[in-house]
């Protein structure tokens, strides 16, 4: 009875009247740590809540379901009065109502083209016994996305183990997740101390969510009725659901050490895997390639016939802000699908901005309610505590995308009192729209939509607007897939002369497991669970070409790194489901090379490329003497500092490597000479291939043979292409002090289109790299 009365006063005192309307279900999401002590068990605590509100309604509430795994909390039959008194009540983080949606795939393998019945799935048994190394924040493996069912015993060739721990037990690892290692002694070298236990495992578990998304990107196992609450409902599956997995721990609080990650690539390659998926990276510019451990790391896997992948970095939209960015290394960009979860603003004049949001909880209905700008209220950026409430109160704000977490701007606002948040990108972001699950009613616009609704508020004497979310949106509207601004991109800020990043592929608003240990959105405020999340970067990119390059691996175990890699690039393409060139974000504009490399990756014309690019560790040894490298720069790749002879090594240029894409720079010469050697391998033996010159402009390009006629005696042919400025390079795009225009070289033999982009840049004496 007491327990009854203090909830009754506490809801009586809202002083909120309550609609009489008919009961529905209710998805009620609670914070674990506030159940009161006084209650045994948490479906005591639920009765008490729903028995607090059960006066306001003729109807009284029942619980159908307790979740305590994948969420924490119940859903109830309510009315929507007794729903707007639950979200009232401590440790009631939201209430949702249930929703019906038909089933899709979740949904990148059918962007893709994957299917069961023809292409790279079925004709490489989905990676079967190949090995993916995840270096990573660890795994969260009761996820069913590691489910080992179905599968075959563990490969005989793997030699690594599963490491335990007290939230680890050996029964952690399976036939899917076949080990699970740490490496924590940079990290705690640099504390100075031990790691805190009660803040992070030391154990492969992860607590932070990245690594069991980009695990169960790469190689999860099928996942039927995956979701992020509403949102994306379907089957979810990673890009080879047969590969095993091999998580190797390698970032913690702070961040991932150089020293941690060597270990882990080392110990990797030790162990046995045959792709090592990497979604870490430099902050800032690519570091010299001798002073990046990941480069160095991933020549020695290269070596061993481990492909590296590894993520071109978030730190886009500017020049050369790709990062791992060495030749031997896998390089990913990030891209859209054509998957939207939109969420409109709607005006007080009547104009509607589309935008996007996962945000969970009820909208805010059709009532426009005021509207205000987060500058005018103490903090464009929308920082916690800085907002003034007696402006944000009971108001929709306006806020500024950047400084902070885009969810934590929301809670800034909800802290303040505010009731709903529109976020606005800024000239850096461009049209990049990211669904974020926001704390409060909110959405995110582009640039141009923010800057009218700014105006707008700033012309209206009493602004209004409200929030309208339309869930999951498959179509050809807006086209894709798009670049992503945040998207690390070129100029190659180590060898301008190696064309980055290689390929792009899905990395923007992607479904896949998710940590037990967090929220969705990573904040402390945020006492939800979910078994899967959606979140973007090139972090969610890279894991899905590490999976396709697991597929190419076991269709092709005698193929090279540099072959794999090859075949993921000439296959690739650059026009949208619209038929037009890629969209970059950032611009609006046309994407180039400089931005998405070959192009979009296309998993099944990859699995029959037609020719290839190859190359061995020796070639990569001749491209470091090519940059000027001497054996003391180069030994940290070849463990043997009297091993090179440059004079006998070295290449003509760093372009000469046999890399299946082109970038010239043109510096004092007008003309740049490349050499290239392709090897057929298609069914024909005696294919011959014609080549089709796409020139850029201000660029002639003549490739010498412009056929080549391959036979069994000879597999591999060369070529040479030059490329000839003429004077004139006005109007061309400016790069960072450089003038650019692209094209590209297609071979073809009828069946087979075997392409290579051309990036070409006029260095002016001001640019510097």
């Amino acid at each position: 009875m007491a327990l009854s009365y203090y909830f009754f006063l506490f809801l009586s005192s809202l002083a909120i009247s309550v609609q009489s309307d008919g009961p529905k279900t209710f998805i009620v999401h609670v914070s674990k740590s506030h159940k009161p002590h006084i209650f045994t068990t948490h479906h005591h605590w639920y009765s008490s809540i729903l028995q607090s509100v059960s006066s306001y309604s003729q109807h009284s509430p029942q619980i159908l379901y307790s979740y305590d795994r994948a969420a924490r909390g119940f859903s109830a039959r309510l009315t929507s009065g007794q729903a707007d008194q639950l979200r009232r009540v401590p440790g009631v983080v939201s209430v949702i109502p249930d929703r019906v949606r038909q089933l899709h795939t979740t949904h990148t393998p059918t962007f893709l083209g994957l299917a069961d019945t023809f292409g790279i799935w079925p004709n490489s048994d989905y990676a079967d016994d190949v090995i993916v190394g995840v270096l990573d924040t660890g795994i969260w493996p009761e996820r069913p996305s590691f489910s080992d069912e179905g599968l075959s015993a563990i490969p005989s060739g793997w030699k690594g183990k599963c490491e335990t721990g007290k939230d680890f037990p050996a029964s952690s690892c399976n036939r899917k997740i076949i080990g699970a290692r740490l490496f924590y002694r940079g990290y705690e070298a640099d504390r100075g101390s031990p790691m805190d236990e009660s803040k992070e495992s030391k154990s492969p578990r992860d607590t932070e969510g990245h690594g069991t998304h980009t695990a169960s990107t790469a190689a999860g196992s099928v996942a039927a009725n995956a979701s992020f609450y509403q949102y994306a409902k379907g089957e979810a599956r990673g890009m080879a659901v047969k590969a095993r997995i091999a998580a190797y721990k390698i970032c913690w609080k702070t961040g991932c050490f150089d020293s941690d990650i060597l270990a882990a690539m080392d110990q990797a390659v030790a162990d046995g895997v045959h792709v090592i998926s990497l979604s870490v990276g430099a902050d800032g510019y690519s570091p010299e390639y001798d002073a990046d451990s990941i480069a160095i790391g991933a020549f020695g896997a290269s070596e061993h016939g481990v492909v590296v992948s590894c993520s071109a970095g978030n730190s886009g939209p500017g020049a050369s802000t790709a990062v791992n960015v060495a030749p031997w290394i896998l390089t990913v960009a990030a891209s859209t699908i054509d998957r939207e979860f939109p969420a409109d603003v709607i005006l007080g004049d009547g104009r509607i901005f589309g935008g996007v949001s996962l945000y969970t909880g009820d909208p805010l209905g059709d009532e426009k309610l005021p509207l205000v700008y987060s500058g005018d209220c103490g903090s464009p950026l929308c920082y916690p505590g800085k907002l003034d409430p007696s402006k944000v109160a009971g108001k929709i704000v306006l806020c500024d995308r950047g400084g902070n977490a885009r969810v934590e701007k929301g809670s800034a606002v909800k802290q303040a009192g505010g009731v709903g948040m529109v976020l606005a990108n800024l000239a850096d972001s461009g049209e990049e729209l990211v669904a974020d699950s926001h704390l409060i009613a909110g959405t995110m616009v582009g640039r141009k939509a923010g800057d009218k609704i700014r105006d707008y508020i700033k012309s209206d004497p009493s602004p209004t607007a409200t929030i309208t979310l339309r869930g999951t949106v498959i179509g050809k509207s807006p086209s894709a897939p798009r670049i992503a601004a945040f998207s690390g991109r070129g100029p190659n800020y180590v060898t301008p002369e190696i064309l980055k990043p290689d390929v792009t592929a899905p990395g923007v608003n992607i479904l896949a497991g998710w940590t037990g240990s967090i929220g969705p959105t990573d904040l402390e405020i945020d006492k939800r669970r979910v078994e899967f999340n959606i979140i973007s970067g090139t972090s969610m990119s890279c894991p899905h070409v590490s999976g396709l390059a697991a597929l190419l691996r076991k269709a092709y175990p005698k193929w090279t790194t540099a072959a794999i890699k090859s075949a993921l690039m000439t296959t690739a393409y650059n026009v949208d489901n619209s038929g037009k060139i890629f969209t970059d974000l950032a611009t609006g504009q046309e994407s180039s090379p400089l931005v998405h490399g070959s192009g979009h990756v296309d998993p099944n014309r990859a699995m029959d490329p037609g020719l290839i690019y190859d190359m061995e560790s020796s070639d990569y040894i001749g491209f470091l003497c090519a940059i000027g490298y001497g054996p003391s720069r180069i030994s940290p790749f070849t463990k043997n500092t009297s091993s090179v002879d440059c004079s006998k090594h070295s290449l003509g240029s760093p372009g000469d490597l046999n890399y299946p894409s082109f970038s010239v720079v043109f510096m004092s010469e007008s003309v740049v000479k490349y050499k290239r050697v392709v090897k057929n391998v298609g069914r024909n033996a005696n294919a011959v291939y014609e080549v089709k010159i796409n020139a850029p402009s201000s660029v002639e390009v003549k490739v010498t043979p412009s056929k080549l006629s391959f036979s069994e005696e000879k597999s591999s042919l060369s070529y040479e292409i030059s490329f000839s400025s003429s004077n004139g390079s006005l109007g061309l795009e400016q790069v960072k002090g450089l003038e650019s225009a692209f094209g590209s070289i297609v071979w073809s033999d009828g069946i087979h289109s075997v392409r290579s982009p051309i990036a070409v840049r006029w260095l002016s004496s001001f640019a510097a790299f």
